[in-house]
């Protein structure tokens, strides 16, 4: 069974798809909604310049009740031309190219699971085109599909091992944008304002406004000015936090968006590019998670589950207290590095543990 899901896997692979590249990534859409079709599902897509959302459902055969959501994503964060340096290989049960763990294994797993299921309740999916950026655009899709669904599962790689994912952490992702007065760093430099030295001052404060919380925080981009003998008239930096709490992210949130500048003549802006709320652990959740660890034992799986520090799609259906699992693309390792790998194994074991779930055993909710 699960050769199919190799085959389909390396497939996806082969066509690279990195978030924002809307050419690349509509010639994977199309070849994944020529999957899901063959697995009966009817596809649909929302469009968006930088790359379609892509839902697709299946009705209902035997179950009644809410359906079953699974999220899920197409987009990587390697760029166009990665394949060169970093090839789709196989060597015994590791499988290496950029994008098989986060997240395609996930869907090809689900496809092969879903192809001929004669008994499960309506299940739909949605498979999104910028998650790895916070999914910017598809944050109302994602609340709308949850707010009719009994049980949502994560199609996120799980922890080392296999486990799965019961809560994350709150992401946010946050621009940080001055602009000073340009003139000659020598000549004049009092008549100036300089941008950088603006941006290192209101980062140092921002450092300063989290260090006694449980919070992550990440300057990942920065840039600004341009030469020497000027005063720098911009610059701007990227940052990203992850939060334990949501009291956390409240207070923190509303601090940058309350940065005042230090210079007289600057002006700071903060813009939130993405934001994902805390997902918490609750009882909905944990029921779920027993559900799956049963559904797991019927087939001979031994799984568990705890939250997790990343973030995703799941963080919005469990904010929004719907039952949600995630982690169930199969094991491996690496995200985001040139060592990522998934387990052909794996891949298996994911293919028969989501069609055992999705025969009805996880439904908690009408």
């Amino acid at each position: 069974m699960e050769y199919i899901a190799l085959e389909a896997l390396h497939r996806y692979t082969l066509l690279e798809s990195p978030t924002g590249d809307p050419a690349r990534l509509g010639d994977l859409a199309e070849v994944l909604e020529a999957d899901a079709a063959q697995a009966g599902f009817t596809v649909t897509r929302e469009p968006h310049p930088t790359g379609d959302h892509l839902l697709w459902s299946l009705p209902a055969s035997g179950v009644r009740g809410a359906p079953i959501l699974l999220l899920s994503h197409y987009d990587t964060v390697w760029p166009a031309g990665t394949l060169e340096a970093m090839p789709w290989s196989v060597q015994g049960d590791v499988i290496h190219g950029p994008g098989v763990y986060d997240t395609k294994a996930g869907i090809a797993a689900l496809l092969e699971a879903v192809t001929g299921l004669t008994t499960h309740p309506e299940i739909r999916v949605i498979v999104v085109a910028d998650e790895e950026i916070g999914s910017p655009t598809a944050g109302d899709l994602v609340r709308s599909e949850a707010g009719r669904a009994g049980a949502v599962l994560g199609l996120e790689p799980p922890h080392p091992g296999g486990d799965l994912k019961t809560g994350r952490r709150g992401s946010t992702r946050a621009r940080i944008e001055v602009t000073g007065v340009e003139a000659h760093a020598a000549l004049d430099p009092d008549a100036g304002a300089n941008a950088i030295d603006e941006l290192v001052d209101q980062l140092l404060r921002i450092r300063a406004a989290v260090a006694d919380r449980p919070v992550l925080l990440n300057t990942g981009t920065i840039a600004g000015g341009g030469r020497t003998n000027v005063v720098a008239g911009k610059a701007h930096a990227d940052l990203g936090l992850r939060f334990v709490a949501p009291e956390d992210e409240e207070a923190v949130i509303s601090h940058l968006t309350a940065l005042r500048p230090v210079r007289a003549k600057a002006a700071v802006t903060t813009t939130l590019l993405a934001r994902r709320p805390t997902w918490r652990p609750s009882p909905s959740g944990a029921d779920l998670l027993h559900r799956i660890r049963i559904a797991a034992a019927g087939i001979g799986q031994e799984i568990d589950g705890r939250p997790a520090d990343g973030a995703a799609d799941t963080n919005t259906t469990g904010s929004l207290g719907v039952p949600t699992v995630d982690g169930l693309a199969p094991r491996g390792g690496g995200a985001h590095a040139r060592t990522e790998w998934v387990s052909a194994a794996g891949v298996g074991e994911r293919v028969a543990l989501l069609g055992a779930v999705l025969t009805g055993g996880v439904r908690v909710r009408a």
